[in-house]
């Protein structure tokens, strides 16, 4: 099961319900002109070609409802068709895609296929799409519009490193040490409200714009590191500048 043949079938009915719409509206106009010049005859005739277009219209929408019907979405979600697609699609448009059915990191982004309602879920946001290619493009369209958006490396890396001097105190360490940037994301968003508008994922591509920039040391001149971890719970999973698969766990910043 494929929607682009679905999609293929539903524009050769579109074309013929848009020239029916276009001989309505002709035929529309010229009745009005016949009334004003009190041409009945021509009003009766175009009146009566009017009625016969807006016959075939009807006939055009059933055919369009009934192909729309025959389309089985439920089906084309539960036996993954629209998963493979889904895959295929990222993969053509440049965009990073792990994890399985139903849920999938498509980075930044967590992705949700609810199963029962036939909706996508773009981390909180309710999608309504069926159509794998147009899902895909509008993904990579967010994006490329994301990452266009203004960053300031430099001061992201001072309120990490706040974090950071914050999270060593509280765990009696000393003045350098590496620490989970998992345990930092709770002190730059302490409380859920704070979450809900700068969650994990936000985090992460905020990380991932940090280490692919130029910055090396923040304002009091210490620099950072960032490292892996064994315990693969508290890594991050981010894209580099060229679009490579790295994971962040530890982060350490020194003189």
């Amino acid at each position: 099961m494929n929607y682009e043949e679905l999609l293929d079938s539903a524009r050769a009915l579109e074309k013929e319900l848009g020239d029916r719409m276009k001989i309505q509206q002709k035929l529309y106009k010229a009745m009005q002109k016949s009334m004003e010049n009190g041409d009945l005859k021509s009003w009766r005739r175009d009146m009566a070609a009017l009625s016969e277009t807006c016959g075939e219209y009807a006939a055009c929408l059933s055919r369009m409802q009934l192909l729309t019907e025959s389309f089985d979405a439920n089906a084309y979600i539960e036996n993954g068709d629209f998963a493979d697609q889904l895959l295929g699609y990222c993969e053509t448009v440049g965009l990073d895609i792990m994890g399985d059915f139903p849920v999938y990191e498509i980075f930044p982004y967590k992705v949700k296929v609810d199963t029962e309602n036939l909706d996508l879920y773009v981390d909180r946001k309710k999608v309504q799409c069926l159509r794998p290619q147009s899902f895909a493009k509008d993904l990579r369209a967010g994006r490329d519009k994301l990452m266009k958006a203004s960053f300031n490396a430099l001061a992201f890396a001072n309120e990490l490193a706040d974090a950071y001097d914050t999270a060593l105190l509280r765990q009696s360490k000393g003045k350098s040490a590496d620490c989970y940037l998992t345990s930092l994301y709770q002190y730059l968003a302490p409380m859920s409200r704070h979450r809900k508008e700068y969650d994990k994922q936000s985090f992460a591509f905020d990380l991932a714009r940090l280490y692919s920039s130029e910055v090396e040391e923040i304002k009091d001149g210490r620099r950072f590191q960032f490292g892996p971890s064994r315990n693969n719970s508290k890594a991050i999973r981010i894209l580099d500048r060229d679009g490579t698969e790295q994971f962040l766990a530890t982060i350490r910043f020194f003189r």
